[in-house]
């Protein structure tokens, strides 16, 4: 059943930034298609919950296939999901390349290329990366080689992305995080990633929605990558 009210889709949609997102979007009367491994069902009417593998595209087949089949459209897709494994490059394993190569690079794929397919029917749509700060701004004390390749990619695909589709009424940006207070950092070590930034301080959840939101909104900005960082991005 289609209906005027906006869906959005959030990857990795369980805990932290994910989670927060589900929220700020349910405030703004959007209805969610929260996706992540593993998911409780909700109880509201408005929010689909999915569980499953992002890098498995019957995740991403699951999650557009049931969303339509509920809400009848899909207006925004953050895709959240992603990991983060910080090591001299020669440390790596196959693993951590597996890893990170299908979370932050094949989930993305599957689920934007089906999103984007129901996009084009309506001539319209939002798509945002979170990627990573370190992917333009390298730091020696933080080696992740894999993070930039991965999320690096990430901010070519959003700029390409935004082009191919700026003519269908579709916008592709992405927020690029400092390090931000969420279950992927360990509290005891907030003190000592803090002065990684100009300010001084690791970054809160509510920074990212908050630019994320900004983007929902920025009906003229595309292909933007948007950092959130401390300024990280802007120098030592």
């Amino acid at each position: 059943m289609a209906s005027e009210q906006k869906v959005a889709i959030i990857t990795g949609a369980s805990q932290g930034i994910g989670a927060a997102l589900v929220k700020a979007y349910h405030d703004r009367n959007y209805r969610v298609i929260a996706t992540a491994r593993t998911m409780q069902p909700s109880r509201d009417n408005d929010i689909l919950t999915v569980s499953g593998d992002i890098a498995d595209r019957r995740t991403a087949e699951r999650t557009i296939a049931e969303g339509m089949a509920r809400f009848g459209r899909v207006d925004t897709l953050v895709n959240n999901a992603g990991i983060f494994i910080s090591k001299p490059f020669t440390q790596y394993t196959e693993a951590d390349c597996a890893a990170m190569f299908n979370v932050n690079l094949t989930g993305f794929f599957h689920i934007t290329q089906l999103a984007i397919a129901e996009m084009e029917k309506q001539r319209s749509g939002h798509i945002v990366q979170i990627t990573a700060s370190l992917a333009d701004h390298a730091n020696a004390a933080v080696p992740s080689v894999l993070a930039s390749l991965t999320k690096g990619g990430l901010n070519a695909a959003t700029k390409s992305l935004a082009i191919e589709y700026a003519r269908h009424g579709i916008r592709v940006n992405a927020v690029a995080p400092g390090v931000i207070k969420s279950p992927m950092n360990a509290p005891e070590t907030y003190a000592q990633l803090g002065p990684l930034h100009p300010v001084g301080h690791i970054g809160e959840i509510a920074d990212i929605v908050g630019a994320i939101l900004y983007l929902e909104e920025a009906g003229f900005v595309t292909g933007e990558i948007l950092h959130v960082d401390g300024g990280q991005n802007a120098g030592h």
